[in-house]
């Protein structure tokens, strides 16, 4: 079997499903519950926001729990956008983000703000000075993506903070970084982040649990009530298994820049063999992050090359998992024409992956090319 679907989901580590367990098993009771079963799970709460907090160099107070990335942002875009509404009107992103952020500064439009989408070159790459240019002195947040999710590309978020200070902008900086953590060191006081975006499953955790740095003396308006817990900013049940996992996962990171350049070595391995197939395009540009790989396989569709890997256990995606099989937004932004993208897949390595994996891939792609290609 080779998984190659690892910007989708990893599978969790060892750690993560042990940590999981016990909590479901032993410390079970609600964080929130003042007996002993009760405080007990709160302790691994902490202990997994203290975890999550020194992976990036911040405060422990500064982590919100979330369901997930996608609350995450929502939460991030909606919260500042509410927040700032009296100081000014106007939105920056750009059009390769998230649905979970592209869908929210949709639903912002409706209401009345003004959103600027910055369009990618056809690699997917943003300069630092489309983002000055979409700033002014009336943006009240600038939400913008570390890596994208589809090819990779890595946006130049440092130069945010660069723009909002000379454009004299009351705007809050949001980062979704879930595709970085883990793979690029991530410090929100580096990039300049009031929030910042992070996910369990992207890192060998279990889906259903993430969070949202949120700077010290930053505000934002939350989007659900009903209880005290995150400091009333997310409140319900702290989902406190899955917490756990979360901290065990960020706990079993390996060294960031040995486990990039295994990937990195795996990548160019990945170049080269796919180059001697014939009738694949590469989608992502050479300084994409090496974990992922888009490419386009002429003649075959997404959807029909998926279905053909997958029965011989080769597992990859045609973009964001959350799409559901939409036609990808992010290539449509980056120029492409329709048939490089109704033939688009993206290959996403994790530090776990071998050369064994890429072998089989381009092996199946091999036989998929003589058995289903329309050229």
């Amino acid at each position: 079997m080779a998984y190659l679907d690892n910007s989708a989901t990893t599978k969790p580590c060892k750690s993560a499903v042990e940590a999981i367990n016990k909590m479901l098993c032993e410390c079970y009771g609600n964080p929130s519950s003042l007996h002993s079963m009760g405080v007990e799970a709160m302790k691994q709460v902490i202990l997994a926001r203290q975890a999550i907090a020194d992976e990036l160099s911040c405060e422990k107070d500064e982590i919100f729990f979330t369901s997930g990335g996608t609350e995450a942002n929502n939460l991030a875009v909606f919260g500042a956008a509410e927040a700032g509404k009296r100081k000014g009107n106007r939105i920056v992103t750009t059009a390769i983000e998230h649905e979970s952020v592209l869908q929210a500064v949709d639903e912002l439009e409706k209401q009345g703000f003004e959103v600027i989408r910055i369009m990618p070159d056809s690699f997917g790459n943003i300069s630092a000075q489309q983002i000055f240019d979409a700033v002014n002195d009336k943006t009240i947040l600038v939400s913008i993506m570390y890596v994208n999710n589809e090819v990779g590309s890595i946006l130049p978020v440092e130069a945010i903070k660069k723009a909002v200070k000379a454009k004299n902008a009351p705007a809050l900086i949001h980062i979704d970084c879930v595709q970085a953590f883990g793979k690029i060191r991530v410090k929100p006081s580096k990039l300049g982040a009031d929030l910042l975006t992070v996910t369990a499953h992207k890192i060998h955790g279990a889906k259903g649990t993430g969070a949202l740095y949120v700077r010290k003396g930053v505000h934002i308006i939350p989007r659900a009530f009903g209880g005290e817990q995150e400091k009333k900013l997310r409140p319900g049940t702290e989902c406190a298994p899955l917490i756990a996992g979360f901290g065990a996962a960020v706990k079993e990171f390996s060294d960031i820049k040995k486990s990039r350049e295994h990937v990195n070595e795996l990548n160019s391995f990945a170049r080269q063999e796919l180059s001697k197939l014939g009738g694949i395009t590469i989608n992502s540009s050479e300084n994409a992050l090496e974990y992922i790989l888009n490419i386009t396989v002429e003649g075959i569709r997404s959807q029909t090359l998926i279905q053909f890997l997958s029965a011989n256990d080769v597992y990859v995606s045609s973009g964001s998992a959350c799409t559901k099989g939409k036609k990808s937004h992010v290539l449509t932004a980056m120029g492409l024409d329709n048939d490089r993208i109704d033939s688009a897949i993206r290959i996403s390595f994790s530090r776990y992956n071998t050369k064994e994996d890429i072998i089989l891939l381009c092996k199946m792609l091999t036989q998929a090319q003589e058995k289903l290609s329309r050229r």
